[in-house]
């Protein structure tokens, strides 16, 4: 069992549980498999786990006493019995969410790949896509390396993850690939599921990669998910990451990205589902030039809560971003953002941007946003702000005047609020779809 050290504040009683749930959470993972991960990932990803456990050891399970986690209650997962994770059912027997424009599909159900709902048939030199057993040593070494690897959940992930998803481009690859990343769950019982994946992109390469995180009606599994992504020299990422989980399933997700100089990330972060999700979202601008899109569209109705923190660190002049979040808030449903720019001395010339808008739907809908910046620099073009708003009542009526009944004209607001993000997508269809989606989501908690 872990000695979890807990907060001074606490009580003996919660101290108690936060001690409990984290070990138990550590004693669910799964052993590893020298014939899966090959001798060089069985070494990797063993020394790796060992590391995060020792680190586990000094942490605990934040609570709303801590700033980062002030506005998000993780009671949900501190309570909940998870038990070990049970094999997948017949995989031919399951339904994947599919892209037209899809090149690669890789499917993985509760964390194990499934090669029978996978699509790898459209392979290209420059591009390998497996795991740690075909993974160079050169990818190897990148694993677990960034900043924030200590933070309480990713080093859980860490700890427990029982192989990764890589992908690598080679340099100056730019084979116009659309890989979609599928993770489904299927647990009938509380489980816990730490999907982990590394990207990396060789000086000059492009990519478009799709992360869909999808489950069952009734699914309450954890899932636990960190992707780690590397960027070389003038690479380029269009990067899409879809949480549509079951309203009762719980999430927990880190996307973590180091740009090398010259680099573009477009980050696109889509989330409807889960009962309890949280994405942080952390970029370390690593060389002078780069460019950093990040784009967030979160939709709570009913009693959720999804929470967005994101973190962008520059480290050499300039360099620009610009970062859009969107919360669509209905129900009683909660939205948290918070977004942090750090712009320090060594950064000159910085051009960033960032702009928080949500939408509240009913009158105890919530929303707690906070954009942030933190500035030493002392030449630099930096800008933030929120906006918190309803739906008009002049703008309603005047598309009811046109002739659209009151759901219409809600859908047709709603709609546009949404598009502004969605148009940007490199991919039409997949934008269609979320938009249907989105509404469909809607309107099911308002019918009910």
């Amino acid at each position: 069992m872990l000695h979890v050290i807990a907060n001074s504040d606490s009580s003996t009683t919660t101290a108690h549980k936060t001690v409990t749930q984290l070990g138990d959470l550590l004693k669910l993972r799964q052993e590893l498999d020298e014939v899966v991960l090959g001798q060089a990932g069985l070494a990797t990803l063993r020394q790796l786990r060992q590391g995060a456990e020792d680190a586990l050891h000094e942490q605990f399970i934040p609570t709303t006493r801590q700033e980062e986690w002030r506005f998000t209650d993780l009671s949900p997962i501190t309570q909940a019995p998870f038990f070990p994770p049970v094999s997948p059912p017949d995989l031919a027997t399951l339904p994947t969410q599919r892209i037209a424009e899809k090149h690669l599909r890789m499917v993985l159900v509760n964390g194990v790949y499934a090669p029978d709902l996978s699509d790898m048939g459209n392979s290209h030199a420059g591009v390998m896509v497996g795991n740690l057993a075909q993974a160079r040593p050169e990818t190897l070494a990148l694993l677990g390396q960034l900043p924030g690897r200590e933070e309480v959940f990713t080093a859980l992930n860490t700890a427990s993850c029982s192989d990764v998803l890589t992908i690598e481009v080679g340099a100056k690859v730019c084979p116009g690939f659309v890989i979609h990343l599928v993770f489904l769950s299927t647990a009938t019982q509380a489980t816990v599921i730490h999907p982990r994946v590394l990207v990396v992109l060789q000086p000059g390469s492009s990519l478009t990669l799709v992360e869909d995180y999808i489950s069952g009606e009734t699914d309450t599994s954890l899932t636990n998910a960190v992707t780690e992504i590397y960027l070389g020299n003038q690479a380029e990422l269009d990067h899409t990451r879809i949480q549509r989980q079951a309203p009762t399933a719980l999430h927990i997700g880190k996307t973590a990205i180091s740009q090398a100089q010259h680099s573009q990330y477009s980050g696109h972060a889509i989330a409807w589902g889960g009962q309890l999700s949280r994405h942080n979202w952390d970029v370390h601008s690593n060389g002078p030039e780069t460019t950093t899109i990040l784009e967030g569209l979160t939709v709570t109705t009913g009693t959720q809560l999804a929470d967005t923190h994101s973190g962008l660190i520059f480290s050499a002049p300039h360099c620009s971003s610009q970062q859009v979040n969107k919360c669509i808030v209905g129900g009683r449903g909660r939205a948290v953002f918070n977004g942090k720019i750090v712009v320090p001395q060594a950064a000159q010339m910085t051009d960033a941007s960032q702009l928080s808008r949500n939408l509240l739907l009913s009158p105890k809908a919530r929303i707690d946003t906070k954009p942030q910046l933190e500035i030493v620099a002392d030449n630099v073009k930096c800008s933030h702000g929120a906006t918190v708003s309803q739906l008009a009542e002049d703008d309603v009526f005047y598309l009811q005047s046109r002739g659209l009944d009151l759901q219409q004209a809600r859908d047709l607001l709603i709609r546009a609020f949404a598009v502004e993000l969605l148009d940007g997508f490199q991919i039409p269809s997949l934008a269609k779809e979320l938009a249907q989606n989105i509404l469909s989501h809607i309107h099911q908690v308002t019918e009910a």
